[in-house]
């Protein structure tokens, strides 16, 4: 897709665009959890249905202070450490998700650096590693859930393309299973989810 690799208007675009549906695609699953559901566990092993909402909805509230305000990550400190959800989870996730969308939104936002806790970063390259993200926890609050697991073509050939060059180096970072093989046949969704350690 070239949109890491170039800040054209077309690329701009198309990353604000699959950005802002894998925001809405993981709201609709964050709106579809039952109230009995919330302790639930998820793929992601360590965490419950509310903590995976959680961690989302907590990255979603990084982003206005580093796209926005130029923050850094030791700046921003402990802010968002903890349940950001409170008593009305689903609104929380609306609040963030709307602030995050603005945020990379803005006029020139996508040519800005971020600080992030691994160094300066573009914010291209920030904006596509939360798209991927939202999209695969989708996948995940989806199979917790019992919601409908197929994800749209369009992201899953983003999240793909986007994950595939650094796969093999996320479980190091301890937040991802090991890769395992993909089930037989050809399927995008089923191999962006066995490079993440993940079984269809």
């Amino acid at each position: 897709m070239g949109i890491n690799d170039a800040n054209g208007t077309q690329d701009g675009e198309t990353l604000l665009a699959r950005h802002a549906e894998a925001l809405a695609l993981f709201g609709e699953r964050v709106h579809a959890v039952r109230a009995d559901q919330w302790d639930e566990p998820t793929p992601c092993s360590e965490w419950s249905v509310r903590e995976l909402v959680n961690h989302l909805t907590a990255e979603q509230l990084w982003v206005p202070d580093l796209v926005t305000e130029g923050a850094t990550v030791a700046e921003v400190g402990d802010a968002f450490d903890g349940d950001v959800l409170g008593k009305r989870p689903v609104a929380a996730w609306d609040t963030a998700a709307r602030a995050a969308r603005a945020a990379f939104a803005a006029p020139g936002a996508l040519e800005r650096t971020v600080w992030l806790s691994y160094g300066q970063t573009p914010a291209v390259a920030y904006c596509a590693q939360m798209t991927t993200d939202a999209v695969v926890h989708a996948w995940d609050l989806s199979r917790a859930i019992g919601a409908p697991e197929r994800l749209p073509e369009a992201l899953v050939a983003f999240a793909l393309d986007e994950v595939t060059p650094y796969a093999a180096g996320l479980s190091e970072s301890g937040l991802f299973a090991p890769p395992i093989e993909p089930p037989p046949g050809d399927s995008h969704q089923a191999r962006l989810l066995a490079l993440l350690g993940r079984r269809a």
